[in-house]
């Protein structure tokens, strides 16, 4: 079945419920990250949904890989708006503690969880959720925090640790661009977590700058086969936002 190409970015989230399980792509500051599609989610305003992500509050505070003359966007925008109560994340908050980014403001004042990750495990988690693989064993984070709470198993005479996959109701992710199939062509730093997410969601939703025929992209370029993607939302040229 082909995508299908929505006349707006608010037209793709729509049916997003309370309660929904949302990832969004995108790896550090602005890299990837489908930002229109983040706005369009906060106007639409589904209270208590949980996000799956690489960064929770990096941008908003750093205002790293954001153009000066932008105010920053990032994840902690739904923290800020009380639509958010979980995350499970790599990197929640920027190195320093002043100013505290939203995320670790709803956590400190308990309206949030906050489940940090570690980010080659974030990854694996979500691609085996999206390659049907319920669990896995892996030796990083033995030793750590990251270990409370999980079973533990000796492999080739090293600890293991158990972790489960992740899926999610929706994935919000970005690209350069898309065919009319749905197939998506990545760049840069959208490369890590976007492709990674689009098989694990039910609904998967792709930001891109531009959609083309059939054959408009290199086969070799083809990061996400159309098969993942059920919606297209394309940007107006020259948009400004990272």
């Amino acid at each position: 079945m082909l995508p299908t190409v929505v006349d707006t970015f608010a037209d793709a989230v729509s049916d997003v419920p309370a309660g929904a399980t949302v990832m969004i792509g995108g790896f550090g500051g602005s890299g990837g990250q489908p930002t229109r599609l983040m706005l369009a989610l906060a106007d639409h305003a589904p209270q208590k949904i949980t996000i799956i992500g690489n960064v929770a509050g990096i941008s908003k505070t750093t205002g790293y890989g954001w153009p000066p003359h932008l105010e920053p966007i990032d994840q902690g925008i739904f923290f800020e708006l009380g639509l958010a109560d979980r995350i499970i994340c790599s990197f929640p908050i920027p190195g320093q503690t002043r100013p505290l980014c939203e995320i670790e403001k709803a956590w400190r004042e308990g309206r949030a969880e906050v489940i940090v990750v570690p980010q080659g495990t974030l990854a694996e988690r979500i691609r085996a959720g999206g390659a049907g693989i319920s669990a896995f064993y892996t030796p990083t984070g033995v030793g750590t925090p990251v270990q409370e709470g999980k079973e533990v198993r000796e492999f080739d005479g090293r600890p293991h640790l158990l972790e489960h996959a992740l899926r999610a109701d929706f994935a919000l992710i970005r690209a350069k661009r898309s065919d009319t199939f749905g197939n998506l062509e990545y760049i840069g730093t959208s490369r890590a977590f976007n492709p990674v997410m689009a098989p694990a969601a039910d609904i998967t939703i792709a930001e891109v700058d531009e959609i083309v025929e059939p054959g408009g992209i290199d086969p070799e370029r083809v990061g996400t086969p159309g098969v993942y993607v059920n919606r297209i939302a394309r940007r107006e040229p020259n948009d400004p936002l990272p």
